[in-house]
């Protein structure tokens, strides 16, 4: 118990170190390029709230706040930002006049310095390597739930999917051609899907499905409940069961039954359910053998149906890539505007309830932390995420960085500054909107947690529904 109240704390801090190192690179970013383009420094903060510390030094309030939420830098000859950072302490008016160059070079360096960031962080991914999951990678389909559209459409498992939706794949997850992505992309009535099944390419038309929510949870996306093919490896073989009695083991492949080949675990354990009596010949690899091992399910204690009692290693087969930097960055450059893009369409079943907050992305971090390669996930999720804060930055809103340049560019085409009063009440209307949505997303990001999400579930399930299910 205390070993795992241990474990916990340091997940926390481990976030809690790597989610603030984005933000205050970012603002460090502001910072020097302030200092190199003489601007008037006000103060420098490492998180918010009452400062646990704070110093003047050459004019700049140094401060490091009580709560751990990133930082910022108080920059008041670039724009009036009085509603996020606090009331300016100096006369504004008073300040010496800055080049509308200044407030380019300034607004565009906390992007710079994110993706500098992110540069690093995918230089030490290359070397370190990435951990990536055999069902991640593939495109071949490997288990179909009975009445879901795709069995409908004709799909089978051991299909290779070619493409979706018109667009070519070549992974099952992730955000760059993959299966996933381009069904919940998708617009139309159906989803065009072209496989290769044997020697031949055939085209179905799946009709996608989207699972009933309730009340103010995130709607769900499009699926057509497909699984990717996966190495049906055992786990842990239960004793006192049919497989310990037939000779299984931990490390087990099961590549067959009766015959058939198996793409994914849920497939034996599919067939056991619906025929409970049947005998069954197990073709298994153990290390350079093959073997033939029989097995009779049965009806374990305290169970409703016939198991032969296995686990199965829900990962599969892992493997450690080792993808370059540059390869690295533009994946996440592409998937940052592929999922920009998603919201900005109408047709589009990818809405701003679907995007994650800081809270969201804390959950990401924690679960990734959790894992046996922790810091490896979370150095190449940290390459998507610095990516992501630079371009989200660079986007022509008011109080973001981009809208910073083009209040600069304005003002260079007419030779003079936006008018300070019209500035306040713009800037000030963008902050609320920003914080709003922040609110918004972060009350969805609260029904993901552990212990809210299998509240709501179970109150679901009371009401009759099916919770939501995001598998595609």
């Amino acid at each position: 118990m205390i070993l795992h109240a241990a474990r916990v704390i340091l997940i926390f801090i481990e976030v809690i170190v790597l989610f603030n190192l984005l933000i205050v690179v970012h603002e460090l970013g502001h910072f020097l390029a302030a200092r190199w383009r003489g601007l008037v420094i006000e103060q420098f903060g490492i998180w918010f709230g009452k400062p646990l510390w704070k110093k003047r030094i050459n004019g700049v309030l140094y401060s490091f706040g009580s709560l751990p939420f990133g930082g910022f830098v108080k920059l008041p000859q670039l724009a009036p930002m009085d509603i996020i950072e606090g009331k300016a302490d100096v006369d504004r008016a008073q300040l010496p006049k800055i080049s509308a160059l200044d407030k380019i070079i300034v607004a565009f360096a906390g992007p710079l310095f994110s993706l500098l960031l992110a540069v690093a962080f995918a230089a030490i991914v290359w070397v370190v390597g990435h951990p990536v999951n055999e069902s991640d990678m593939t495109t071949t389909i490997g288990y179909i739930e009975k009445t879901s559209p795709a069995a409908k459409a004709g799909l089978r498992a051991g299909d290779k999917i070619l493409e979706v939706d018109g667009q070519q794949v070549t992974r099952f997850s992730g955000m760059n051609d993959s299966v996933i992505w381009n069904v919940v992309r998708s617009e139309g009535a159906t989803i065009p899907f072209k496989v290769r099944r044997g020697g031949e390419i055939l085209t179905f038309d799946v009709v996608p499905y989207k699972a009933e929510t309730r009340g103010w949870r995130r709607k769900s996306v499009r699926q057509v409940q497909i699984y990717p093919a996966q190495t049906a490896i055992i786990e842990k073989v239960q004793p006192n069961t049919p497989a310990a009695s037939a000779g299984l083991r931990a490390g087990d492949i099961i590549r067959a039954f009766n015959g058939t080949k198996i793409f994914h675990p849920v497939a034996l354990a599919d067939y056991i359910e619906s025929h409970p009596n049947e005998r069954l010949v197990l073709d298994v690899k153990r290390r350079q053998e093959s073997l033939q091992i029989p097995v009779q399910p049965t009806i374990l204690p305290n169970e409703k149906t016939a198991r032969i009692g296995i686990q199965w290693d829900s990962g599969g087969i892992m493997s450690i890539g080792h993808p370059n930097p540059i390869e690295q960055v533009y994946h996440s450059v592409t998937s940052t505007l592929n999922t920009l893009g998603a919201v900005a369409s109408p047709k589009s079943d990818v809405k701003l309830q679907h995007m994650s907050g800081p809270l969201g992305i804390a959950r990401v971090y924690y679960m990734l932390f959790e894992s046996e390669y922790g810091w490896q996930l979370a150095l190449w999720f940290s390459v998507i995420l610095s990516v992501n804060l630079a371009i989200l930055n660079m986007l022509p809103i008011p109080v973001l960085d981009g809208g910073h340049i083009v209040l600069a560019l304005v003002e260079g085409v007419w030779r003079r500054p936006v008018n300070v009063r019209l500035l306040e009440i713009v800037q000030t209307g963008f902050a609320v909107l920003i914080i709003g949505y922040m609110v918004y997303i972060t009350f969805y990001d609260v029904q993901d947690l552990p212990w809210v999400k299998g509240k709501l579930d179970k109150y679901e399930h009371r009401d009759g529904s099916k919770p939501s299910d995001d598998e595609p």
